[in-house]
C-alpha cells in the first residue's frame, strides 16, 4: 500500500496536474488582484470596463499556454482521439461555437462596442457588456414610447450577428436624422410659419449640425457615400386638410425624444405669439341634429 502511494505521488502525470493546478491558481490570483486594482484606481467607467475585459482575456490566454506547455509531450498521442471527440463536441455545441465566432466578429470587425445603441436579435438597447457568449443590452422602447429604458436587461447570443441584420445607432456616425411634422391651418401666413419653425430648429438643434457634418466627413472616407446635408431643413406639402410642414434635422441618438419635446414646445409658443396669423391645425368633426322626417301614408290623408 505504501509503495502504491509512493509510486502515485512520484508519477510524472500527477506532477503535471499539480503543476497545472498551482499555475492556474497563480493566474487566477493575479487576475483577481489586477481587476481589483483597476476598479479601485481607474475612475473612468469606459476605461475601467475595457481594462477588466482585457485582463480576463489575457488570463484565458495564459491558462491555455500553461496547460499546453505542461502537457506538451503528451498531446501528440491524443491527436486522433481529440479529433474524433472534437467533431462530436463541435456538432453538439455548434451554437456555442457560433457565439464564440460572433464574439470574435463583434470584437475585431467593429459590429458594435460597449456604450453603442444597437438593434440585434430583434432587441434594441444600449450595449452594457460583451462576453464570449453573449452581449448584454439595456433595453429601450417596447412598451415605453420613445428611446427610453424599460429597465429590462437582455442577454443576446453573439451568434445573432450572423443570422440577422445588426443596426448600430451610434457607431461610426453617432448622429441620427429625425423628423417632425407640424400641421398649420389654411389661411394663415405660411411664410411666417416656415420662419418660426426654421428659427426654432436653428436654435435647438443647430448645434448638432457642425458635429454631424464633421463626423459625416470622416465616415464618408471609409465608405462610398455622397455628401449629406446636416443643417435643419423645412419642407411644405399642402394636403386636403392643412398645410403640412416637415422639419428634418440631425440629433444625438440619445436625445431624440427630448429634442422633439423642445421643438414642439418652442414652435407652439411662437405660434401663439402671432395672435392667430399662424395656428396649429387639427381634424374637427361637427355633429348636427338630423332634420325632422315627415312620413305620410298614401290614401290616408294624414
Amino acid at each position: 500500500m505504501e509503495a502504491t502511494i509512493r509510486s502515485w505521488l512520484f508519477d510524472p502525470t500527477v506532477g503535471r496536474f499539480l503543476s497545472a493546478f498551482v499555475a492556474l491558481a497563480i493566474v487566477f490570483g493575479i487576475s483577481r488582484v489586477a481587476k481589483g486594482s483597476v476598479t479601485r484606481y481607474v475612475s473612468q467607467t469606459d476605461t475601467r470596463y475595457r481594462l477588466r475585459k482585457f485582463i480576463t482575456f489575457l488570463s484565458y490566454i495564459l491558462i491555455i499556454l500553461v496547460v499546453t506547455i505542461i502537457f506538451s509531450d503528451q498531446l501528440g498521442g491524443l491527436t486522433v482521439a481529440l479529433g474524433v471527440a472534437g467533431a462530436g463536441v463541435a456538432f453538439a455545441l455548434q451554437e456555442v461555437i457560433a457565439s464564440y465566432a460572433g464574439w470574435f466578429a463583434v470584437t475585431f470587425a467593429g459590429f458594435y462596442d460597449p456604450g453603442d445603441r444597437v438593434q440585434v436579435g430583434g432587441i434594441k438597447g444600449d450595449v452594457i457588456d460583451i462576453s464570449f457568449l453573449r452581449t448584454t443590452v439595456m433595453e429601450v422602447g417596447e412598451w415605453v414610447k420613445g428611446d427610453l429604458y424599460t429597465g429590462r436587461v437582455v442577454r443576446i447570443a453573439n451568434s445573432a450577428v450572423f443570422k440577422e441584420p445588426v443596426f448600430n445607432y451610434s457607431g461610426d456616425f453617432p448622429f441620427l436624422w429625425d423628423e417632425i411634422t407640424i400641421p398649420v391651418k389654411y389661411g394663415g401666413d405660411h411664410r411666417e410659419a416656415r420662419r418660426i419653425i426654421k428659427a426654432a430648429a436653428d436654435d435647438i438643434v443647430g448645434g448638432y449640425a457642425a458635429g454631424a457634418a464633421e463626423a459625416w466627413e470622416t465616415f464618408s472616407k471609409q465608405y462610398l457615400l455622397e455628401d449629406a446635408i446636416t443643417d435643419p431643413m423645412v419642407f411644405l406639402v399642402a394636403n386636403d386638410n392643412w398645410l403640412e410642414f416637415a422639419l428634418r434635422y440631425t440629433v444625438s441618438f440619445k436625445r431624440r425624444r427630448a429634442t422633439k419635446d423642445e421643438l414642439f414646445t418652442r414652435i407652439l409658443d411662437e405660434f401663439q405669439k402671432t395672435e392667430g396669423r399662424v395656428e396649429f391645425a387639427s381634424a374637427t368633426f361637427q355633429l348636427v341634429q338630423a332634420p325632422t322626417i315627415d312620413v305620410r301614408l298614401k290614401g290616408t290623408g294624414e
